[in-house]
């Protein structure tokens, strides 16, 4: 019999256009004699809308947003369907998707699914938080400083002072919660700070600015649950100034090299804190583990992404593929570590009798 697969992508995101060319990916992977791939759409504005089970890979993303006519089109009508799913695949970037929310509520449903549990994918999500796990690890990391909007629209002029107090110039300035490089700039004067912070400040509330340094980046891949396993390494050589959106998603002319020009000890020692790294944030299934590495080998983890993507540009894949597991294997590999961490769940007790 074949497996009940649930493809839910798309959301409500600023990373919405990511998880459709994920899912486009994906859907080219699957094997369709093993799988029965009920597709699950989420709108821009929320909208949960169920497509026809799927028999072959579709030719464009557009496919793939269907407006939901005859179609239940929000999630009370999702819940309320008669399909028993054998595994959930949430191929969801950023908020509300890869941020412990959607987990959250198949958790509650009792459904299995691919990737990290509620905790690891919202403090993954954080940036804030995921950096304070790092420090209470002892994972070295480049130095920061975290604000909320309030405290900017009360305190800019004492924010930046402490920034360029903290920290040394340039600056990479991050919104918390988000992936894929969206809302990130880079800062070489006090004027491109507070730019840079503003323009920011519209994908999240809650902002990191954090110290540049001239290093290497180097990723490699997390793959497990119980026993975890690592990569590769894969180093990313942008041709543009940093590693941004459009780098990732839109060029496609970003230098990768896999494996990355690096010696034993230090590939050693980058294995060793992504196990860390995985297991301090209680992760399963996957994770990215992003690293800068400088000249004399000093490391620093730089963040960890707990649903990276599964472009034809994406790291993840193709560090695992090098690795001796091809993309179509990983994705199988995923949802066997699903269904397995779901029935050691089952285990537990909810009684004291």
């Amino acid at each position: 019999m074949k497996t009940i697969l649930g493809l839910l992508y798309g959301g409500k995101s600023a990373e919405h256009e990511v998880s459709l060319s994920t899912a486009r990916a994906v859907i080219e992977a699957l094997d369709f004699n093993r799988y029965e791939v009920h597709p699950i759409f989420i709108t821009l504005d929320g909208q949960w809308r169920k497509g026809d089970i799927l028999t072959a890979p579709v030719a464009t993303i557009d496919e793939l947003q269907f407006d939901g006519e005859h179609k239940p089109n929000d999630l009370s009508a999702f819940l309320a369907g008669d399909v028993t799913y054998d595994v959930v695949l949430p191929l969801l970037h950023g908020t509300n998707g890869e941020d412990g929310t959607v987990q959250g509520l198949l958790e509650v449903l009792n459904i299995p699914y691919v990737g990290n549990g509620v905790l690891a994918s919202s403090a993954g999500m954080d940036k804030v938080v995921m950096k304070q796990l790092f420090e209470i690890a002892g994972l070295p990391q480049v130095p920061y400083v975290n604000f909320l909007r309030a405290d900017w629209e009360k305190n800019e002029a004492q924010l930046v002072a402490q920034c360029e107090q903290a920290l040394g110039w340039p600056m990479f300035v991050k919104p918390a919660n988000l992936g894929s490089s969206v809302g990130i700039s880079k800062a070489t004067t006090t004027e491109e700070l507070v730019t840079a912070v503003n323009y920011a400040l519209q994908f999240d509330r809650k902002i990191v600015v954090e110290q540049g340094i001239v290093a290497r980046e180097i990723e490699t891949g997390v793959l497990g649950y119980n026993d975890p396993q690592v990569s590769v390494a894969g180093e990313i050589i942008p041709v543009t100034d940093f590693y941004d959106y459009d780098s990732k998603y839109k060029d496609g002319n970003t230098v990768l090299q896999i494996p990355a020009n690096i010696d034993d000890d230090v590939y050693a020692n980058l294995r060793d804190m992504a196990i860390k790294a995985f297991k301090i944030l209680d992760c399963s299934g996957l994770v990215r583990a992003d690293f800068f590495v400088t000249a004399n080998n000093d490391i620093f983890i730089n963040e960890v992404n707990t649903m990276p993507g599964f472009t034809p540009f994406s790291m993840f894949p193709l560090m695992w593929q090098e690795s001796g597991l091809p993309y179509t294997a990983l994705i199988d590999r995923l949802i066997e570590l699903a269904i397995e961490r779901h029935t050691e769940k089952q285990q537990l007790q909810y009684t004291q009798n």
